[in-house]
């Protein structure tokens, strides 16, 4: 049976999601965690590749696991699993819900959208400064969101992409890209579309900052999307301050 595991996490101590050969990540480290559990080796898929330092507020994964011939057939216990899950992992990672889903659920592939957050401040703040990044200077943020309306125009983002990745397309559907300010000097960047390229978010909101500063113009940016070329775009920018917050599906559950 195929299992939906819906988790967040903080990812300022972990190599991103995947596993890496030289780094702890939140797959291999949840991987460990079933696969004790269950006593078998468990492999987890989850909707997208967060980088090293990225947070999720909503991340889902999926794993397979037979119905045990013991138990008649009947699907994992859920809420005792997920309770045991959040016993064993450590306090950065913590899972919402484990559910049977269809078989051919796919946590990637089967997502129709995703959210992304970035947040940035404009004044000194301790208590910001793991899950924000702080802006100096004059920021035009009408004119940013004037730039960000330009996103939803195109589809090949080649431009805000890392290169030599294993992807097959650079096409991407944008649906939402603006920014908000959440009280005097703080703001958020939502942007959410059908998939994201890798490092994608990071260099739209790099570049978005560049027209910010007045370095770029609204015709610049659009521009940069065209040249299909990440040397055009600007810096990407930290990723301690950028979360994965939400996950669509069309259907997921098999009941």
């Amino acid at each position: 049976m195929r299992y939906f595991i819906t988790l967040s996490y903080d990812g300022s101590a972990y190599h991103g999601w995947q596993i890496q050969p030289n780094g702890v990540s939140i797959q291999e480290t949840l991987q460990k965690a079933l696969s004790t559990l269950l006593r078998t080796s468990i492999e987890v898929v989850g909707a997208g590749r967060t980088d090293t330092g990225v947070h999720a507020a909503m991340m889902v994964a999926h794993f397979d696991f037979p119905a045990s011939e013991e138990d008649n057939g009947q699907p994992l216990d859920c809420a005792q699993l997920t309770y045991k899950l959040n016993k064993i992992l450590p306090p950065d990672i913590a899972v919402q819900e484990v559910k049977p889903v269809a078989d051919d659920m796919h946590a990637r592939f089967s997502a129709t959208r995703r959210t992304y957050h970035y947040f940035v401040h404009l004044r000194k703040n301790p208590f910001r400064r793991s899950y924000s990044w702080q802006l100096y200077g004059e920021i035009d943020f009408h004119r940013m969101n004037e730039a960000a309306k330009v996103l939803l125009e195109y589809r090949d983002f080649t431009s805000f992409s890392k290169v030599n990745t294993d992807t097959k397309t650079n096409e991407c559907t944008i649906v939402e890209a603006h920014w908000d300010e959440l009280e005097p000097g703080v703001w958020r960047f939502t942007i959410t579309a059908n998939r994201f390229l890798r490092n994608m978010v990071r260099a739209i909101v790099g570049t978005l900052i560049e027209v910010g500063r007045g370095k770029l113009s609204i015709e610049d940016f659009r521009d940069v999307i065209e040249q299909k070329n990440r040397c055009s775009a600007g810096e990407s920018v930290p990723g301690n301050a950028l979360f994965l917050v939400d996950i669509k599906y069309n259907k997921t559950s098999s009941c």
